[in-house]
């Protein structure tokens, strides 16, 4: 006799068979803004974790990145949110936890197995309390055509000028779009525009932990610099970029038709399933040949567990193990381009993901400029800086009038937080971005002149 029960959210399905019945299989789900990452969740991570729970089955349930947001609170609200909550970083998930819907698994002993500067994208303020684990960071950069730059005999640029000169060869030869971006999605001229190259003007930590302390604001001439770029990118960008989707110039640059896209690792399996040239990746131009280059080396993706779950044993069960070194590999090799934040050893097999880790030995690191912090307001910082970047490549705006907005939207919230000299020398010294627990305690140590 097959008898299927619901019981608290629960699905039970006992197979009653010669008086005996099989264990019960109870199922979960996974919340997630990576639609496009449904079959390798389907087919390569989640049923190896199967095989060793057999009584836990894992949904993959994905949602359109660009409602990720809003449909994941409206479910959260109305009590049909997944078990398991894919985590973007910093004040979009802390804001959930303050809210209750994530759950405090500071607890849990696998979260050893990541640093602190992991943990802080998704721990609080002071450091007490941990919501997500930490599960991928992405790395910005350009991808390119490789055919398209070996026709017109184009050397991978290092510098600003070396990155100026390829987009007028590629102009001047007419046959491809130099850059395929648009900004009918403006967060695309942000993402992949302002906060890919603009590290390299304000300076990568320096400028980003500036602005938290004070030291710095949007009107100093290096984030006005950031603007500027993106209004030399204008002439680059292809007829009608101004109607131009995400999508829309994902397809220009896998289909050929432009030789250059300005983007991150994330977008390894799509472009390498999708185009039939051989891809390439290089690191945001530097100012010039004497200084530094920057990349955003973000840390992206964390996940956490609903606290309004029924099924609590299962999703623990689920989330220790994504703290495990098989996950970590499974993952780094399943998705390239997502590289595991966790401190296990793990080989990176594909060529393309190894370009964009190679960037890290040659590069300095920050992270994007607005996630941590700068995005509590009414208006969050990031997402104005998407309307804005857009706008200046649109030219409906100056950089000077971009960076004054941005600027006037802090100055009516946001209160800095001293000087930041002390940790600035510490962040130079560390090989990865210092994150909001890190800046608080350092701040709190020396307002105590320690």
């Amino acid at each position: 006799m097959l008898t299927t029960m619901m019981k608290g959210g629960m699905l039970a399905t006992a197979l009653c068979l010669s008086g005996a019945a099989v264990a019960e299989v109870t199922v979960i789900s996974i919340e997630s803004w990576r639609a496009e990452d449904q079959k390798i969740w389907d087919e390569l991570i989640l049923p190896v974790f199967e095989a060793q729970n057999p009584n836990i089955d894992v949904q993959f349930k994905p949602t359109t990145a660009t409602e990720y947001n809003a449909a994941l609170n409206a479910r959260l609200a109305g009590g049909t949110a997944g078990d398991i909550i894919t985590c973007r970083p910093f004040d979009n998930a802390l804001a959930m936890y303050d809210a209750g819907s994530l759950a405090d698994i500071a607890a849990m002993e696998g979260l050893a197995n990541f640093s602190d500067v992991a943990k802080g994208a998704w721990s609080t303020d002071a450091g007490d309390a941990t919501f997500c684990v930490p599960m991928a960071s992405v790395i910005h950069g350009f991808m390119y055509n490789k055919d398209a730059f070996a026709e017109l005999k184009i050397e991978v640029p290092k510098t600003e000028a070396e990155f100026y000169a390829a987009l007028d060869t590629i102009k001047a030869d007419g046959n491809y779009i130099p850059m395929a971006m648009g900004t009918k999605d403006a967060w695309e001229a942000a993402t992949m525009g302002y906060t890919n190259v603009g590290p390299a003007y304000w300076g990568g930590e320096e400028g980003r932990l500036g602005l938290l302390s004070g030291d710095m604001k949007m009107t100093d001439d290096s984030f006005v610099e950031g603007f500027r770029q993106m209004a030399k990118w204008t002439p680059y960008l292809g007829d009608g970029f101004q109607a131009q989707g995400y999508t829309d110039s994902q397809n220009l640059f896998t289909l050929g038709r432009a030789a250059i896209y300005p983007t991150g690792s994330w977008e390894i399996t799509g472009f390498q399933e999708n185009a039939d040239f051989e891809l390439g990746a290089f690191a945001p131009p530097a100012k010039d040949a004497d200084s530094s280059c920057y990349i955003s080396d973000h840390t992206d993706m964390g996940i956490g567990m609903n606290a309004a779950t029924e099924n609590k044993e299962a999703a623990m069960t689920f989330l220790a193990w994504t703290t495990s070194a098989e996950f970590a590999e499974l993952l780094t090799n399943a998705a390239p381009g997502f590289f595991s934040l966790s401190t296990h050893d793990i080989k990176v097999e594909n060529a393309l993901a190894q370009d964009f880790m190679a960037m890290r030995g040659q590069c300095d690191p920050t992270i994007r400029l607005a996630h941590q912090i700068l995005s509590r307001g009414e208006l969050p910082l990031g997402n104005q800086l998407w309307t804005l970047s857009a706008n200046v490549i649109n030219g409906s705006q100056t950089p000077e009038e971009a960076a004054a907005d941005a600027q006037a939207n802090l100055d009516s919230w946001f209160k800095p937080y001293g000087s930041s000299r002390k940790l600035v020398e510490m962040s130079d010294r560390l090989a990865v971005s210092i994150t909001a627990s890190l800046f608080l305690r350092y701040h709190e140590v020396e307002k105590r002149g320690l």
